[in-house]
């Protein structure tokens, strides 16, 4: 992007750009979250322990790395248009065919096998949405690409709500076939970034694109020390609160998937309002504050005495959390080098994510010493603080023009 000035074409396709990293960002954490829900009774299918099953989301974070080389390469090398729409088709396939699987062994090889088309979506939707984005808008537009994880958790409790208890858990993941169809919408809609177009020439000698990653190696150490640190608060704030409100607060299906709407309402609010926020202040000053005042908020979320209070400690908390992180795709995708923006973003964020995988597990863990409320409230507290510290502590490129680096 080489200006704010676009015409009527460029402002269509920088819009149907961003709807396209936000629906797949929606549709790819809405097949994350249904497991999320389910842990109880997949478990009891299987016949294996909670922890067991929580291994599963383990394993899908730890595969995502994998999903991103691949399909970050590729978006570097070819474009980020057809990586995205195989990224999408492959991931809903697997959706599916969780839904099927008939023991404990499968189950777990499939939940590998969907981390690598979860690691794929978002480098690559997130590089082609903010290249075509205004660098004005930049971080309120970022807030919204994010925050297609939020709304994926929230339509995840809606199937919960609606799905689950009319017909059990595996027609909840074959719902999670329909995100295929997004490849449609991508192929007719969306044209080819044209921050890439403008350096794609270079792409094409792999020897001097590798020796740019290397060179990049200290901006890229900080990025995946910045998303392992971001993936503990939200996984750590998210996967297994669910249960806690299930299995603590003895909370009803029902109940619980409206306390988690609310919850990712105010993950979506948060998400747009500290992006924009980011646009006049910062990204580092966003986030930060962002995460300081979630530490406030953990005795509401956790320890509030009646549903309602409950619901509105985890309305704030996670308009903290994904405030913050709704500064993410734009503030990764500045820290990037053009030539490797396919690869260089999506791929730290991932790994970050093989660092952060263990958040459910060590969570579950926790409450077998402690309960679900005590081990949440605790993990919470001390990733959130260390977040403050790794974001400060780190660099920033507010606005920096895209498609100009040589």
């Amino acid at each position: 992007m080489t200006s704010n000035s676009l015409s009527r074409e460029q402002r269509a396709n920088s819009r149907n750009a961003l709807i396209a990293g936000f629906l797949g960002w929606t549709l790819d954490a809405f097949d994350y979250f249904i497991l999320v829900f389910v842990l109880v009774p997949v478990a009891r299918e299987f016949h294996k322990t909670v922890p067991e099953i929580a291994l599963t989301l383990t394993a899908s974070l730890a595969m995502r790395p994998i999903g991103a080389l691949i399909f970050g390469l590729m978006a570097d090398r070819y474009g980020r248009r057809l990586p995205l729409m195989l990224d999408v088709i492959f991931y809903s396939v697997v959706e599916v065919f969780s839904g099927l699987a008939p023991n404990y062994r499968i189950f777990l090889i499939l939940r590998l096998l969907y981390g690598i088309g979860m690691g794929g979506e978002w480098g690559v939707g997130a590089s082609l949405a903010m290249e075509a984005a205004p660098s004005k808008w930049r971080g309120i537009l970022s807030g919204i690409l994010q925050e297609g994880y939020a709304l994926g958790y929230l339509l995840a409790a809606v199937a919960y709500w609606q799905v689950f208890p009319r017909w059990g858990w595996r027609p909840m993941f074959f719902l999670g076939g329909l995100p295929a169809l997004l490849s449609l919408f991508i192929r007719a809609k969306v044209k080819e970034s044209e921050a890439w177009k403008a350096v794609t020439a270079k792409t094409h000698e792999w020897k001097s694109y590798f020796l740019e990653v290397a060179a990049n190696w200290k901006q890229f150490s900080y990025l995946i020390l910045l998303m392992a640190v971001m993936i503990f608060i939200s996984h750590g704030t998210q996967d297994l609160y669910p249960t806690f409100l299930q299995q603590q607060r003895g909370f009803s299906p029902r109940l619980t998937s409206i306390i988690t709407v609310i919850s990712m309402l105010g993950a979506i609010a948060g998400g747009i309002i500290v992006g924009l926020y980011s646009d006049h202040r910062g990204r580092r000053r966003a986030m930060i504050t962002s995460v300081l005042a979630a530490v406030l908020l953990i005795p509401l979320w956790i320890f509030a005495p009646t549903a309602a209070w409950i619901a509105l400690g985890a309305f704030l908390l996670q308009f903290m959390v994904q405030g913050a992180w709704g500064v993410i795709p734009a503030h990764l995708n500045e820290l990037s080098p053009d030539r490797l923006r396919g690869f260089f973003p999506g791929f730290a964020y991932q790994v970050g994510v093989l660092i952060g995988s263990a958040a459910p597990y060590l969570e579950s863990l926790l409450s077998h010493r402690f309960s679900y409320g005590q081990a949440l409230a605790m993990f919470a507290a001390t990733v959130l603080l260390l977040g403050a510290v790794v974001i400060g502590a780190g660099p920033e490129a507010h606005r920096v023009t895209f498609g100009r680096q040589q």
